[in-house]
């Protein structure tokens, strides 16, 4: 049993090999890998911002979260152009 599970993972890691090197790799300068991980992170906020958002009842707290969205959106549109 556990040989069967050793090759379907040796037949996946080469599918994934096979598939990195069929893809033409891209360099990006060291500017655009922090502005690449910068625009993630605010993605990543913006979407948990969202969910929180959802959920909130206190139209107090539901203010603050939008106007938190409303600077991440901001400054995610300053990272576009």
């Amino acid at each position: 049993m556990a040989r069967g599970w050793e090759s379907k993972s040796v037949e996946l890691q080469q599918s994934d090999l096979s598939e990195k090197e069929s893809k033409p790799s891209i360099r990006l300068t060291p500017d655009e890998i922090a502005r690449q991980r910068e625009r993630d992170g605010l993605a990543l906020s913006r979407s948990r911002i969202l969910q929180q958002l959802e959920a909130a009842k206190n139209p107090r707290h539901r203010e603050m979260l939008q106007q938190a969205l409303d600077d991440l959106d901001n400054r995610l549109a300053g990272l576009r152009t």
